[in-house]
């Protein structure tokens, strides 16, 4: 952390841009699993080693337990708006800006703010932090991730309007898991420790039911999962990392946009399901513009991955061979499944296949080679 006595006091940075501040959050299936609580006990923590911590918004929802851990902490005091007869407070962001701690704590990232606020959502209030360099803690619930905001929908019946980009979360240089089982959030629920009296049973009879905590916590397992995925093939790219670490099992089937891709995918999918694992359906394309798919192919090959579940992606490489293990141990693949070569076994007598070559070199990744029709349809002549 920088020295907030080194920091200028204009909150423009019009002479020496700051370094970008740095974005922490903690993330959740549902309101009540604790996203809150985990932000002001990790803002205690670094204000006893001596870290600047000021808390920009907090909204605790009556919750003694998160109130209490306030206490000691310096708040900047919000401002205050009138929309429709009403105050709203909302958090002064010139303030904070004037203030400019090391770290600001603001709660529930896809808020939208008053109108005659200085920004329409609270993310954007952030973004204006984190650019000034103030570092950011703050909270955010899956259902509130703007791609998932129609699954969230067909699961909960519920539409969220408050919504926050994808992209702003997945840019976090952290990202918490804030996690406990629906059974245990349903008991916190019923006790009290996540609404007022009145509203509980209304909760646990709707939004709050088994089912819908289950999906959710799901989803938000697997968002998280799949940032944890990104940033291992990153650090694998960077320090250079070839040899695979199974981490997570997943399965490349390659296609060459013959007939019997779509029966390979189908097949892939099968191995995948087995294992548990993730599905990449590759296409490579020769650099000489040769052997590529026939027209209308890919249109077909995108709407099968769609329909398993699967992705679909496509290199250029003149070496078949070397472009698909390029490709396999980029994206730390455990298995490859590959179609048995329609070449004529007499072919195959002079020159190694793509099969037995990928076969050669796979270290660690096991290969299936499927038998198809239009192998067994080959000539015994034809070269």
């Amino acid at each position: 952390m920088s020295d907030p006595a080194n920091r200028s006091s204009d909150p423009t940075g019009s002479d020496d841009k700051p370094r970008r501040g740095e974005l922490r959050i903690y993330f959740g299936s549902a309101p009540g699993v604790g996203k809150t609580f985990a932000m002001l006990a990790e803002a205690r923590r670094r204000a006893e080693r001596g870290t600047d911590v000021v808390v920009g918004f907090v909204e605790t929802h009556g919750r003694d337990k998160t109130a209490v851990l306030l206490d000691g902490l310096e708040i900047v005091p919000r401002q205050y708006l009138a929309h429709r007869g009403r105050q709203f407070s909302e958090m002064d962001v010139d303030a904070v800006l004037v203030r400019r701690p090391e770290v600001v704590l603001v709660d529930e990232l896809a808020h939208t703010n008053v109108p005659g606020s200085r920004n329409d959502k609270r993310w954007q209030d952030v973004e204006e932090l984190l650019e000034a360099g103030i570092d950011v803690l703050s909270t955010v619930n899956v259902q509130h991730l703007e791609s998932l905001n129609d699954v969230v929908e067909r699961i909960t019946g519920v539409v969220q309007h408050e919504t926050v980009p994808d992209q702003l979360v997945r840019d976090a240089e952290q990202i918490e898991l804030v996690d406990i089982t629906p059974e245990a959030l349903r008991r916190r629920l019923a006790h009290g420790n996540v609404y007022p009296a009145h509203k509980i049973d209304a909760a646990l009879g709707n939004y709050f039911r088994v089912g819908n905590l289950t999906a959710l916590r799901e989803l938000a397992l697997l968002w998280v999962a799949d940032q944890v995925d990104v940033a291992l093939q990153r650090y694998r790219a960077e320090q250079r990392i070839t040899d695979t670490w199974e981490t997570r099992e997943r399965v490349v089937v390659s296609i060459t946009g013959g007939p019997e891709s779509e029966s390979l995918i189908r097949r892939a999918r099968r191995v995948a399901t087995r294992a548990g694992a993730e599905l990449l359906i590759l296409h490579v394309l020769r650099g000489d513009g040769l052997a590529g798919a026939p027209p209308g192919a890919m249109a077909r090959y995108r709407q099968l991955a769609e329909d398993v579940g699967a992705t679909l992606h496509t290199v250029v490489g003149d070496d078949v061979p070397t472009a698909l293990l390029d490709f396999a141990r980029g994206v730390n693949a455990t298995q490859l499944v590959l179609g048995t070569s329609r070449r004529s076994r007499v072919a195959r007598l002079f020159e190694e296949g793509i099969g037995a070559t990928v076969v050669r070199r796979s270290g660690s990744i096991d290969v299936h080679m499927v038998t198809h029709g239009e192998t067994k349809r080959a000539s015994w002549l034809r070269l």
